[in-house]
């Protein structure tokens, strides 16, 4: 069967070489060794993880060219700091390491203005707990980070909202094999009246009597959009305690609408 020529920063991805195990093992202790070719033989051998791993952005608008070219970068870091007597699968490896850096790049070139102070708290917190995930072999709590770079909880978070991919208008919510129904199908626009107005007044007048937990939990939930259990897991309470106080803020905001 014959394989289409696709090229990707001069690379035909046709033609890629894929490495066995045993080659794999052989070129890192040449590597070690000093030899001057393993290394970029374990590139070459390996690009088909980055292309695997740029499957998951091909619905996007970012150029693949320079994501391609992030993911090299990802991959040479890989190889540089794999060590073998850890018996792990090189690509168990790379790939985190590759997917991180592309990540890492789409963060920093995001459309979207996002200040500095919340850059800032969202990588401090993402290296914490990517130290942590590797020293304890399991991710740390949101608020044992937070208290760990002496900041709220909800500034940690907020900042890692922030720093996350926005959704295109045109992404595909649903598609029972008919027609595709798309995010902006399920956006209405409606004209304002001055009732309107008068509830949204009303209601922003109950938030801010609200304490600063239900306030934080109603804007994951209604906002961003995160299940009671996600948020119970983020700041360390139960999911019925997120329950009772969403609950309690709702019929706190319904008493002031009212």
């Amino acid at each position: 069967m014959a394989r289409h020529k696709v090229e990707i920063s001069g690379v035909d991805t046709a033609n890629i070489k894929v490495l066995k195990s045993e080659e794999m093992v052989a070129l890192f202790k040449k590597m070690k060794n000093n030899d001057p070719f393993a290394r970029n033989d374990l590139v070459n051998g390996n690009l088909k993880l980055i292309l695997s791993i740029l499957k998951r952005f091909v619905n996007r608008n970012d150029n693949m060219d320079d994501l391609f070219q992030v993911g090299c970068i990802g991959l040479l870091k890989a190889i540089d700091n794999f060590d073998l007597s850890h018996n792990v699968k090189f690509s168990t490896y790379a790939v985190p390491m590759i997917l991180g850096e592309i990540r890492r790049y789409l963060r920093d070139n995001n459309a979207l203005r996002i200040s500095r102070s919340l850059k800032d708290i969202a990588y401090k917190a993402l290296k914490l707990k990517e130290e942590i995930t590797n020293s304890e072999g399991k991710e740390p709590l949101m608020d044992r980070i937070a208290k760990e770079l002496n900041l709220p909880i909800y500034d940690v978070i907020n900042a890692l909202d922030a720093m996350r991919e926005p959704v295109s208008m045109f992404e595909a919510i649903y598609n029972d094999g008919g027609d595709t129904i798309y995010l902006f199908d399920q956006i209405e626009d409606k004209k304002e009246s001055s009732s309107d107005w008068d509830i949204k007044i009303s209601v922003d007048k109950a938030l801010k009597n609200l304490k600063e937990r239900e306030r934080f939990i109603l804007n994951q939930r209604f906002i961003i959009g995160k299940t009671q259990m996600e948020i119970a897991e983020e700041i360390g309470i139960s999911q019925a305690q997120v329950s009772r106080l969403e609950n309690n803020a709702i019929k706190s905001i319904k008493k002031t609408v009212k």
